[in-house]
């Protein structure tokens, strides 16, 4: 499959990626992974081995896409939950600790 990462175009197979990743080490991350095999990689590390670029020429994103298209299970960062935005009423009432109704 060809697929374009940090400007430059790259034919990438399920099995080159497999066998890029083979004998490599996952890297600790909590951001967003590749699964490859039984192990989760960080997707910077798995951009940086099948491209062998610099990690800040690409985006986890570019990466992310290819992974997905190759049929690897690819995992987000989850979304964080929305943030209640206080009138300046509520948060005096806050500040002052009775209870803020909305």
């Amino acid at each position: 499959m060809r697929c374009v990462i940090a400007r430059f175009p790259f034919e990438l197979t399920k099995s080159g990626v497999l066998e890029s990743m083979r004998g490599i080490k996952p890297e600790p991350g909590t951001g967003e992974s590749v699964i490859i095999g039984r192990r989760h990689y960080p997707v910077k590390q798995v951009g940086q081995v099948i491209t062998r670029q610099d990690r800040r020429d690409f985006s986890a994103g570019e990466v992310l896409r290819a992974m997905t298209q190759l049929g690897f299970t690819c995992r987000t960062l989850p979304t964080a939950a929305p943030v209640r935005i206080l009138s300046s009423l509520q948060q005096a009432s806050a500040m002052l600790g009775t209870p803020v109704s909305v």
